[in-house]
Order: structure tokens, then sequence, then C-alpha cells
């Protein structure tokens, strides 16, 4: 029913994309998004007796338009495609239950996981320009990996073997073995971050995002 729609917005010479139902006609003033806004309504309501629902619509700047978890980023004449804002979060909320260290799975099996769920997502948004934005999660994402193997150690003695073999001094290692710190502030000291380097989570075919993202986009 809606191809009815599309012919009429393609004889007026409007640019617009559509999915299923969910609909972005893009012109260049308010004014002209105030009028066609209005008749393409008329030809929803009146030629294909459909319910538009107002509440839903909306008329808005390109810039704050998303469309299926893309939006559009403009400088003057440049306009990027970008990840929008909610798409985003739900990454980072997918992530986070991936990482939660309530889980009892081995290290090995939660990276699988990881970069399963990660190359599927980055397949699908790999024409968004987000490397600076996945660079900011690949860190929060090792510092998360890093609370889950600090509570893996389990008891002080363990903690404090397993800083030593990874070049940790004996000061230090007893020092942080014992601390009343809780996983998230551990994760992120230096001591972690020295035990547990990049090269640690490359070891275990820890598929970055940022690396994921400059692989699969064909602009990279």
């Amino acid at each position: 029913m809606l191809d009815d729609r599309d012919r009429v917005l393609w004889q007026r010479g409007h640019r617009f994309v559509r999915y299923a139902d969910d609909l972005r006609v893009f012109v260049r003033s308010e004014r002209a998004a105030q009028r066609v806004f209005e008749n393409v309504c008329g030809v929803i309501e009146q030629r294909l007796t459909l319910k538009v629902n107002r509440g839903k619509s909306s008329i808005r700047h390109a810039a704050q338009a998303t469309l299926l978890g893309f939006g559009f980023s403009v400088t003057g004449p440049q306009v990027t495609i970008q990840v929008a804002p909610k798409a985003s979060k739900r990454l980072k909320e997918r992530l986070r239950i991936l990482t939660k260290r309530s889980w009892r799975v081995s290290m090995e099996y939660r990276i699988d996981r990881i970069n399963r769920f990660t190359t599927g997502w980055m397949a699908y948004f790999r024409l968004a320009d987000a490397e600076r934005m996945l660079r900011s999660l690949d860190g929060w994402l090792r510092r998360r990996l890093r609370q889950v193997r600090w509570k893996e150690w389990k008891t002080t003695a363990a903690k404090r073997h397993n800083l030593r073999i990874r070049g940790i001094s004996e000061s230090n290692a007893r020092k942080w073995a014992g601390s009343s710190k809780g996983y998230w502030r551990v994760a992120g000291s230096k001591v972690l971050q020295v035990s547990l380097p990049n090269s640690h989570w490359n070891h275990l075919d820890l598929k970055t995002l940022s690396q994921t993202w400059q692989r699969l986009n064909p602009t990279a």
C-alpha cells in the first residue's frame, strides 16, 4: 500500500528514504517541511485511508533525525553518517551484560560471545563515522574485562601470585592483592593496566571495536 505513497513522492521530486512504514523526507527549509508534511499526511489518510500517528511524526533538522539506528552530522556542506545515540547506548548496555562479573563462564567463552556480537554490530554500522566513539569504548571494555579477571583470581594469595608473574614488584603485588578497593577502581589502576595490558587481550583474540570497524569500513 505504501508503494502508492512512494510514487507520489517520486512524482513530486522529493528526496526520501523509507523502511517499512518508517519514512524520512528531506527538504531545504522548515517552511517546505511543513507543506510536505501536510501533503504526505493527506496522501496517507485520504488516498490510502490509513491513520498517521501524529505523536510519533515530527519535523526536525536532518542532524536530529535518525533512521534504523543511523543519524547524520551536518557541518556546513559536509554530511557524515553517525551512529544514533540510542544505538550507541544499546551497544554499551549489551557489552555491559556480556562483561558482568556475576556471569560464571570462562574468559575464552566470554570473549567469543563479545566478538560475535561486536562483529555483527559493526557489520551493520560499518558505514558510520564512529572510530572516535569506538576507541573510547575499547578502553572501557578492556577495563570491564580486567575487573572480571581480578574477581577470577579470588584470593589474596592468587592475586599476589598473578601480579608477580606478570612483572609487578613484590611490594606492589602485596599492596594491591590485599587492597579493599572495589573491582572497578582496581581495574582502572596502573598496576592492573600493566599486568593485563592490551597485548594480553589480543593474545586471547579479543576483537576490539575500532579494529573491527576499520576492517569492515570500506573508507577507513
